[in-house]
């Protein structure tokens, strides 16, 4: 039984008056019912409940300022839902609600807890509905669009198949006919060497190409595989269940980085920078040891131990890596360049090292 996350769009969803299109969001519901039917476990995230509330309150166009979207989502959260509820109900099967923040990923306590809830409700028949909880989420603890959201889900649960629905059939790159779809995306491509035909959108959702290539990379880094296709082809999801080639296909990883470290590098936000010299980098990236004060230069921002950083090189500021801080910021500039020795004799209760190795991954190449 393997577990397939499928993500809609408000460009699939919701028409140019703000309206939802039932019948677009009946079929995929029955897409996934029969899914369901054939022993796999379909999750649902699904955008829609801004576009769906600025309908219901009149607005026309999609605000920019944060209460204004927030306001929208209230309105249109219980909307959405209730005819997510009445696709379902004809079929006896039930979806469950869930609204998550980035905040609830962030720490591994509420991360494992989503996990065991998502898990236990597949377990028992359900078809999860997801969304991002808008109303509460601050500007800072978003996720930026709901195919991250989708991404994340899927590395959480373990998940076979990543599938993005869109307003078009994958991605298309530009060949010397004009615009072409893109079939196949071999595992571990750059997204920037991914060349994409110019192609305007819908506008009336946050995730552009860009998030669904950076959400494919990120997916496929923790083995997924991850589909882009069209969200009004008929049977799209139980084909991508049955192994068919639809749309933009991107293989994944060909070997799989633990849970704890998918969930520091996609899901932990970084609250500040720890800046090295060229020793410490070459450390970390070739003998895998861990991050010494004495290899340290600078702290950026401000952070406590057990928040994630950023770990870049001094001049070049190059991406290193992402780890979870031993130490605070305050205590890093005290000891920054000194021996183990001397760190012991400044601070008597710190940790031996900045960021332990297990704490630590290095920055995703294909990023």
């Amino acid at each position: 039984m393997a577990i397939l996350v499928v993500k809609l769009g408000s460009s699939t969803l919701v028409d140019d008056d703000g309206q939802l299109r039932d019948d677009v969001l009946e079929a995929r519901v029955r897409d996934l019912v029969r899914v369901l039917r054939h022993g796999h476990q379909p999750v649902l995230v699904t955008s829609g409940a801004i576009a769906c509330g600025l309908g219901r309150l009149g607005i026309r166009e999609r605000p920019t300022a944060l209460g204004d979207l927030q306001a929208a989502s209230a309105v249109g959260q219980g909307v959405l839902f209730q005819h997510y509820s009445a696709a379902f109900a004809p079929h006896e099967v039930v979806p469950a609600q869930v609204l998550l923040t980035s905040s609830d990923l962030a720490a591994r306590a509420s991360y494992l807890n989503a996990r065991t809830t998502l898990s236990r409700l597949t377990e028992l028949g359900t078809v999860p509905v997801i969304n991002e909880n808008d109303t509460t989420a601050t500007d800072e603890l978003t996720f930026g669009d709901n195919d991250v959201l989708a991404a994340q889900v899927a590395i959480l649960l373990g998940a076979r198949w990543l599938l993005l629905l869109t307003d078009r059939e994958g991605l298309y790159g530009e060949g010397p006919d004009g615009p072409h779809l893109l079939g196949d995306i071999p595992a571990g491509t750059a997204p920037g060497d991914i060349a994409l035909a110019e192609m305007s959108g819908s506008g009336k959702g946050r995730g552009g190409i860009s998030s669904k290539i950076a959400s494919a990379a990120m997916a496929t880094g923790g083995g997924v595989t991850c589909v882009i296709a069209s969200g009004s082809a008929d049977g799209v999801i139980p084909a991508v269940a049955s192994g068919h080639h639809v749309g933009t296909r991107f293989s994944p990883a060909v070997r799989r980085e633990p849970a704890f470290k998918l969930w520091l590098r996609h899901a932990k936000p970084t609250l500040g920078r720890v800046v090295i010299d060229a020793g410490a980098a070459s450390a970390l990236r070739e003998r895998g040891t861990s991050l010494l004060a004495v290899g340290v230069v600078a702290a950026e921002g401000g952070f406590q131990a057990g928040d994630a950083v950023e770990v870049v090189t001094g001049e070049a500021r190059a991406v290193v890596g992402k780890g979870i801080s031993a130490m605070s910021s305050d205590e890093i500039r005290v000891v920054a360049g000194l021996k183990s020795d001397a760190v012991r004799e400044r601070l008597p209760d710190a940790a031996p090292e900045v960021i332990h190795r297990d704490d630590f991954v290095l920055a995703d190449p294909a990023g």
